[in-house]
C-alpha cells in the first residue's frame, strides 16, 4: 500500500493520506476547501459529476430515490472516502444521489482533473479502488443489517459510525436522515433514540446527538459496526486512534 506522507496532516481524510507523496502533490494544487451544509447536494442521480469531495469532518449519504419520490439510504461516506465513486469506475453519472447527511468541510477538486490524475498513476487508482472496495462491503454489510437486526441495534451501529467521523462527541444528526438512515419511519427514530437517552447513552435535542457513553453504545449495537470497521481498516490501514470514552 502507498505509503502516508507528512504534509497530508494538515487535513483529516483517510483516503488522501494513503496517497504516495508523489500521487499527493499533484493533486493538493486543485483541491479546495469548501464548507458542507446540511442537506446539501454534492452530485446529483443520472447527472454529469463536475466534482469530487474527499470529507474532513461530516457525513455525506448515499441515496436511491424510487419512482415514488421515497428515498433510501445505502451507504454513507466520511472522512474514510470520497464522494464521485462513478468517477474511478469508469462512468460519469450514476442511478444514486449523494446529500450531505452531517454537515462539515471537505476537500473539492473538478472530475475532470481527478479523472486525469487517476489515468497518470497507477498507485492512485489501487489506493482508491481498495477503498472503493471497502465501501462496497459496508453497503452488503448494512443489507444484511436491514434484514437481522433490531430498530436499536442499528440505531447504535448508525451513531458509532458517524461519531467516528466528527471531531466532537456532540454532532447533528436529524430526524429525517436518520430514519432514512434506518429505514423506518420518524416514529420509530423516536422510540430508539428515547430508549438509548434514557440509558444514559446519549442525549438528543433537536437534531442534535451528544455521545454521552461510547463503550455502552458499542455494547448495545450489532456485530456489523465491528465488522464494516475491520474491513476499512484491513483495505485502507488501521485509522489513528481518537480520545473516545
Amino acid at each position: 500500500m502507498a505509503t502516508t506522507h507528512q504534509a497530508v496532516d494538515a487535513h483529516a481524510n483517510r483516503l488522501l493520506g494513503l496517497l504516495s507523496f508523489k500521487d499527493y502533490r499533484r493533486l493538493q494544487p486543485h483541491l479546495r476547501r469548501v464548507p458542507l451544509g446540511y442537506r446539501q447536494s454534492l452530485y446529483r442521480a443520472r447527472q454529469r459529476l463536475g466534482y469530487v469531495y474527499f470529507i474532513e469532518t461530516g457525513v455525506g449519504s448515499l441515496v436511491n430515490t424510487m419512482a415514488s419520490g421515497q428515498g433510501a439510504e445505502v451507504g454513507t461516506i466520511g472522512n474514510e472516502g470520497m464522494v464521485g465513486l462513478p468517477l474511478l469506475l469508469g462512468g460519469d453519472r450514476a442511478p444514486t444521489s449523494v446529500y450531505v447527511q452531517v454537515p462539515g468541510t471537505g476537500l473539492r477538486m473538478t472530475a475532470a482533473r481527478f479523472s486525469a490524475e487517476l489515468a497518470r498513476s497507477a498507485s492512485m487508482r489501487t489506493v482508491m479502488l481498495r477503498y472503493a472496495h471497502a465501501l462496497f462491503n459496508q453497503v452488503a454489510q448494512s443489507a444484511a443489517c436491514n434484514h437481522f437486526h433490531t430498530l436499536q441495534q442499528r440505531c447504535c451501529r448508525w451513531m458509532l459510525m458517524t461519531h467516528d467521523r466528527m471531531q466532537s462527541d456532540q454532532f447533528l444528526l436529524t430526524q429525517e436522515f436518520l430514519a432514512m438512515m434506518l429505514g423506518v419511519q420518524r416514529t420509530g427514530v423516536s422510540a430508539a433514540a428515547g430508549a438509548l437517552q434514557r440509558a444514559g447513552l446519549i442525549r438528543y435535542s433537536r437534531g442534535i446527538v451528544t455521545i454521552l457513553d461510547r463503550r455502552g453504545l458499542r455494547q448495545r449495537a450489532c456485530e456489523c459496526y465491528g465488522v464494516s470497521k475491520r474491513e476499512f481498516d484491513r483495505l485502507l490501514g488501521e485509522q489513528p486512534r481518537r480520545d473516545r470514552r
